[in-house]
């Protein structure tokens, strides 16, 4: 089956927002006296607010309100943190533009709130290119739960077998593949030479290095 379609992830992919992730939720866990290192958090990219919030917060026996307020907290100073700081990364309008060039059909599927995804589209200026964008924040499940994509694909009147989509963390690639799609890897560098990226079908250091040898390839 030929392949038509194109579904990004989007933060640590469209935008480094990982950072910002990172320094959002250590200011709202301080207030809960909760403190974590880059591995933690690195441990747990990709997984939707709600998850990340349950599963560091999870020996404090909050209950759900709780949880629920310290994620809203998490979200709000993301969100003023992405429109002061917010950075794209490298080669972004380049590999829209090389998929829209091609006539393929545009997706985003995010972790993040459709909020969140609104924010970075506008700040990227990017609205142009994305067709149907998905969130798997009101999902039954997240990544590494395939939902998100499938849901992307079918609001795009593709199959999973046309698709190829591009992730930046372990979650979102299980995703991919849990969909039955070819999934493309840019991992940050020094999570580049991880054994973990193998059954990725393809990984490439930055965006900006895709090309049409590598579509042909896949």
């Amino acid at each position: 089956m030929d392949l038509n379609t194109v579904i990004f992830d989007m933060d640590g992919l469209l935008i480094d927002s990982e950072p910002l992730w990172s320094e959002a939720a250590t200011e709202v866990f301080a207030y809960y006296g909760k403190k974590m290192t880059p591995a933690d958090f690195a441990s747990t990219t990709g997984l939707r607010t709600s998850e990340f919030v349950s599963w560091w917060l999870r020996d404090y026996k909050f209950d759900n309100t709780e949880l629920e307020k310290a994620a809203e907290k998490i979200v709000e100073l993301l969100i003023k943190k992405i429109r002061l700081q917010g950075k794209v990364m490298p080669g972004v309008e380049y590999i829209l533009d090389f998929f829209h060039q091609r006539g393929y059909k545009v997706g985003l599927a995010t972790s993040s709130p459709m909020r969140v995804a609104d924010t970075v589209i506008n700040l990227l200026k990017i609205e142009k290119y994305i067709q149907v964008k998905t969130s798997a924040e009101k999902m039954a499940y997240g990544k590494p739960h395939p939902q998100v994509y499938l849901d992307c694909a079918a609001a795009l009147q593709s199959s999973p077998l046309e698709c190829i989509c591009f992730e930046d963390s372990v979650n979102g690639m299980i995703a991919v593949k849990a969909a039955r799609m070819k999934c493309v890897v840019v991992p940050t560098y020094s999570q580049q030479k991880d054994e973990k990226w193998s059954i990725a079908d393809l990984k490439i250091s930055s965006l900006k290095n895709f090309s049409s040898l590598h579509v042909n390839l896949l």
